[in-house]
C-alpha cells in the first residue's frame, strides 16, 4: 500500500513509518526539511521523502494525491489548540478531495469526554471536523507515552537515580509504548474494512507510581526512589500540561486493557520495564551527581 505519513521525523509519525516500511508497504514522508538526518534514514529504509508542512495546504494535498492512506499524529502540546485545529482541517480536506484514502488520525484517550484540558479539546475538534467533512477515517486514542521518559528532564532526573512525576505515588497511570501505537496504526492501515468509523483507544500497560519506579531500579541496578513534582511547576511551564495532569490524578483514561490485548494479541503489547531495559538501561546505569 501506498501511505503518506505526515511528521515522520518525529517520534510518532518516524515509527508509523519504519513499521510500515518493515511490512513492505510504500511510505511517502511529508518532510519540513529535505536535509534532516531523520529523514536521511527514512530514505535509507525506503521512503520517499516528499518537502513541505502541514501550514502550507497546497503541499499537503500534493503529498496526498494518489495515496491509500494518510497517518497523521496529533500535533505535541507545544504547537497550541489553534494550530493543531488548523492542521487537522488540512490534512482532513487534503484527503478527501484525493479521493478515497484512509485517514488514521492519532489524537488521545479521553477527548471525547470533555476533560477540559486544552489539547485534549483541540483533538476532540479534530475529530469533530474530520467526521463533519465525511472523510473516510479511524481515529486511535493513545494514553500517557512511555516515551515522555525520555525527555531531557526526565532523564536528567533519573540518571540522579529521581523518578520525578507531577503525580502522587499511589496514582495508577495508563502508559503507551510508542512502538505499540505504531504497529497498531500499521494494522488498521493493512485492514482498513476493519477499522473504518471506529474511535480505538491505545494503552500497553498500567502501574502505579511506586510500581514504575521499583521497575526502574531493576532495570538500572540501583535504587531509583520516586519524587511528586508539585503542580504549581508544572503550571508555571504551562498551564495545559498543569491541567491534564490534574485530571490524571483524578483518575485519568480507563481504556480496557485485558480486553484490548486480548482482542489483538498480534501487538505484542509492551510493560512498562520491558519498555525501560530497552530504552533507558544505558542512561540508568550512567549515574550523575
Amino acid at each position: 500500500m501506498r501511505v503518506l505519513v505526515t511528521g515522520a521525523t518525529g517520534a510518532q509519525g518516524g515509527a508509523i513509518a519504519r513499521s510500515l516500511l518493515a511490512r513492505g508497504h510504500r511510505v511517502r514522508a511529508l518532510g519540513r526539511r529535505p536535509g534532516d538526518p531523520a529523514a536521511a534514514r527514512l530514505i535509507e529504509l525506503g521512503a520517499e521523502i516528499v518537502h513541505g508542512t502541514l501550514d502550507e495546504p497546497r503541499s499537503v494535498a500534493r503529498a496526498a494525491a494518489g495515496v491509500d492512506a494518510v497517518f497523521v499524529a496529533g500535533a505535541p502540546i507545544e504547537g497550541g489548540a489553534d494550530a493543531e485545529v488548523r492542521h487537522g482541517l488540512i490534512v482532513a480536506e487534503a484527503v478527501k478531495a484525493a479521493g478515497g484514502a484512509h485517514l488514521v488520525y492519532t489524537s488521545v484517550a479521553s477527548a471525547d469526554r470533555g476533560t477540559g484540558i486544552p489539547h485534549f479539546e483541540a483533538k476532540a475538534a479534530v475529530e469533530r471536523t474530520i467526521a463533519a467533512l465525511g472523510v473516510p477515517c479511524t481515529i486511535l486514542g493513545p494514553v500517557y507515552l512511555m516515551e515522555s521518559l525520555l525527555a531531557p528532564a526526565s532523564l536528567h532526573a533519573l540518571r540522579r537515580g529521581v523518578h520525578a512525576v507531577p503525580l502522587p505515588e499511589s496514582c495508577p497511570l495508563q502508559q503507551l509504548a510508542t512502538d505499540d501505537m505504531a504497529r497498531f496504526a500499521a494494522l488498521v492501515i493493512e485492514r482498513r474494512r476493519d477499522f473504518l468509523g471506529h474511535r480505538i483507544e491505545l494503552a500497553s500497560d498500567e502501574l502505579t507510581g511506586a510500581q514504575a519506579t521499583a521497575a526502574l531500579s531493576r532495570v538500572a541496578g540501583r535504587e531509583i526512589r520516586y519524587a511528586e513534582v508539585p503542580l504549581a511547576e508544572v503550571r508555571a511551564r504551562s498551564e495545559d500540561l498543569a491541567a491534564m495532569f490534574r485530571w490524571l490524578a483524578r483518575g485519568g483514561h480507563d481504556v480496557d486493557l485485558a480486553a484490548l490485548h486480548a482482542a489483538y494479541p498480534e501487538i505484542g503489547w509492551r510493560r512498562f520495564e520491558d519498555w525501560a531495559r530497552e530504552h533507558l538501561a544505558g542512561a540508568l546505569t550512567r549515574a550523575v551527581a
